[in-house]
């Protein structure tokens, strides 16, 4: 279920929305209730390496020592 970033073209409000299909209509601004919205490319799509620590963070993957 991917959440999609858009910013309303009529008065400039951001927000995201979540989309349980591709089927799903395009989200109304919740602020001033427009449909003239668009999708904006979302950094949140790009992780640091790591493994997420449940808290919304990331932590460094354990790395096994090296024998030598």
């Amino acid at each position: 279920m991917p959440i999609y970033e858009f910013a309303c073209k009529k008065c400039g409000q951001e927000f995201e929305a979540l989309f349980l299909s591709q089927d799903d209509p395009d989200p109304t601004c919740p602020k001033c209730q427009s449909k003239k919205v668009e999708k904006l490319i979302s950094a949140g799509s790009v992780r640091p390496n790591g493994i997420p620590t449940g808290s919304g963070g990331f932590k460094a993957p354990a790395c096994a020592p090296s024998g030598g």
